[in-house]
């Protein structure tokens, strides 16, 4: 270790994104590989609507000049688009004294943008944690990046389980973690709406948990599965300052290889996340991208119902075999674990699957203790129920 390098650097692992993806390539480079690893939806933007935004590229964009670094335009389409999500709650007879659609509509003041959602969780992190003065609490499994990115900014990361049948929060550990830290105490609570790896959505109880958190505890919600299950908590954060939701254009909008999030929050919040991030944070063909996909929405979310269709029949067909534990998924993936009463048998047979299921061509997850599958096209769903089903049988 370089002596000017942080000691504590020496203890964290690198991310490695698609994990095993280029190996796999080159070790059968013939192979069409199936990635239902990450998450992401499985169709690329139409052809003639990439036609269209290179023609944007080519007209609207100056390579020489710096992109828009207050993302202006992006920021008002993606209100507009948020607004269409949260139900208006009805005036009061008169229109007085009720919470009217003036106090609860989002606007631009209400949108930072990111270099994707890990760059607004390290500014996050950053405007709350650092110097020693917070630690951030997490409901395992849950998204890894939110105690990797912790961890590289040296800031704690606490703790506690999730009910097994569930995946629920163990809400009465989660209360005695965060009441038991001291020096620093617990300033972030992150949770994920629907969960990864587990898809499943906040209950009612974890909501009002969330609700009856101090005000001095940064709520994060991450939504990065919203367009699958049509749950979003936007509505609820004119009454929570202290709440901050998370979204993506990587998963619904197919523009993962854009890097596009945005987190709506109180202006408060948001001006202070547009003081930490860096200028010029995202480039000017990926907020192209962004605004160009919401202003095509019916067309792109139009999948959606054929993922929800497909992400039943994977869970019928894995649920078939008596060895499999698999959960309902309010996601875009489905998550199982093998039946075992050894947990280090079960995990060692997780690793063989995934292994076999790479050497026949499909990428999954291996995280949390269990395994984690894209819901793909129809024809890479059936391809991983048929080669799952060789693996068992």
């Amino acid at each position: 270790m370089l002596p000017f390098i942080r000691k504590d650097l020496a203890e964290l692992t690198a991310y490695t994104p698609h994990p095993g993806t280029a190996s796999a390539e080159s070790a059968q480079s013939s192979m069409v590989l199936d990635r239902l690893d990450t998450n992401e939806c499985p169709y690329d933007l139409p052809a003639e609507l990439k036609q269209k935004l290179a023609w944007n590229y080519q007209q609207l964009i100056e390579t020489n000049r710096y992109p828009d670094g207050g993302h202006a335009a992006l920021k008002e389409a993606i209100a507009q688009y948020v607004n269409e999500s949260i139900p208006v709650p009805p005036l009061n007879k008169g229109g007085l004294g009720g919470v009217t659609a003036r106090n609860t509509a989002i606007t631009a003041d209400n949108i930072s943008v990111g270099n994707g959602s890990d760059e607004l969780i390290r500014s996050l992190l950053i405007a709350t944690c650092l110097g020693g003065v917070g630690s951030i609490f997490v409901a395992n499994p849950t998204f890894s990046m939110y105690g990797i990115i912790a961890q590289t900014l040296g800031i704690p990361v606490v703790s506690a389980g999730r009910k097994p049948e569930t995946f629920e929060i163990d809400l009465e550990m989660a209360k005695k973690a965060i009441d038991q830290t001291e020096n620093p105490p617990v300033r972030v609570v992150f949770v994920v709406h629907p969960n990864s790896p587990t898809a499943n959505a906040l209950t009612t109880d974890e909501i009002e948990w969330l609700s009856n958190l101090p005000e001095d505890i940064l709520v994060v919600i991450d939504e990065a599965y919203f367009e699958f299950s049509q749950n979003t908590l936007a509505g609820k954060l004119h009454q929570h300052p202290n709440w901050i939701i998370l979204r993506t254009f990587s998963k619904a909008f197919r523009l993962a290889s854009m890097r596009v999030g945005y987190a709506i929050a109180h202006p408060s919040l948001t001006a202070a996340l547009e003081k930490i991030r860096l200028p010029y944070n995202l480039p000017a063909f990926s907020q192209l991208a962004a605004e160009f996909a919401l202003a095509q929405r019916q067309l792109l979310l139009a999948v959606i119902s054929e993922t929800i269709t497909e992400r039943a029949k994977l869970i019928a067909a894995l649920t078939q075999y008596q060895k499999l534990q698999v959960w309902p998924s309010a996601a875009n993936f489905v998550y199982l674990r093998v039946k075992a009463d050894d947990p280090n048998s079960a995990e060692a047979e997780h690793k063989q699957i995934m292994q076999q299921l790479k050497t026949k061509g499909t990428l999954i997850r291996h995280t949390g203790g269990g395994l984690r599958i894209t819901v793909g096209s129809p024809e890479e769903n059936q391809r991983t129920c048929d080669r799952i089903g060789e693996i068992l049988t």
